[in-house]
């Protein structure tokens, strides 16, 4: 599956919230979050519009390997 192009930072952080991610701090351009459930696990997501293909196929990859899915299956939860 390919990655979208136009995935802005804000509305990833957006999407991870169905997964049970909030925003921990932010940093500058920089957005934190961490879920409370399946152990913490750390992600920081840039508040750029549009975020770089290879920095959102790598915090999919991150993310899909904390829930122990694949990053296919992530993305139809989030609607990417």
């Amino acid at each position: 599956m390919k990655l979208p192009r136009d995935v802005a930072g804000r509305r990833l952080v957006k999407a991870l919230r169905r997964l049970g991610y909030n925003e921990t701090r932010q940093t500058g351009s920089h957005i934190r979050v961490t879920p409370q459930r399946d152990g913490e696990h750390h992600e920081v997501i840039p508040d750029h519009s549009p975020v770089k293909c290879g920095t959102l196929g790598s915090i999919l990859k991150s993310v899909a390997r904390h829930h122990r899915m694949t990053v296919e299956d992530l993305m139809r939860i989030l609607e990417l």
